[in-house]
């Protein structure tokens, strides 16, 4: 092999370092987003989310915190695209617009909890089928969706 061939194979090798590097810090970031989320959905419910879904398996619960955690996801995948390239940017973007969607998605929260009757957190984790469940669930992806979109 000749030292031509062998900086031919050295780049797409650093590449895929540089690119593996890139992932793992925007999963990172990902990871603490949708744990934020978690802890803003489990302070604004009552009892202990964790005991609810895998314990109980209530599933009022686990719709709002999967419709949560993929309202965070949207945004956290519409900040990497916009980063057009600029690692350094696309990550400040995409904890930045990741922390401003769940302050906006607690705020939505709280104003369908006083549009509505009776306590949301209550009734969202009652053991029985709720459909204000789908409505809040909805309420997340939308949020979620619309961030996304300003982004872009």
């Amino acid at each position: 092999m000749t030292r031509s061939d062998e900086r031919i194979l050295e780049f797409p090798v650093q590449n895929l370092v540089t690119d593996l590097v890139v992932t793992l810090a925007y999963g990172a970031v990902g990871v603490v987003l949708m744990a934020v989320g978690y802890l803003l959905v489990d302070l604004t419910t009552p009892g202990k989310l964790h005991e609810l879904i895998w314990a109980q398996r209530n599933r009022n619960a686990a719709l709002l915190l999967a419709s949560n955690l993929a309202g965070v996801g949207t945004i956290v995948v519409a900040a990497i695209a916009a980063s057009a390239d600029d690692f350094a940017l696309g990550l400040v973007g995409a904890a930045a617009y990741g922390l401003l969607g769940l302050l906006i998605m607690a705020a939505a929260f709280v104003l369908l909890d006083l549009a509505t009757p009776g306590r949301l957190g209550e009734i969202l984790v009652d053991p029985e089928p709720h459909p204000a469940v789908w409505v809040s669930g909805v309420v997340h992806l939308a949020t979620g969706a619309i961030i996304a979109a300003a982004i872009s």
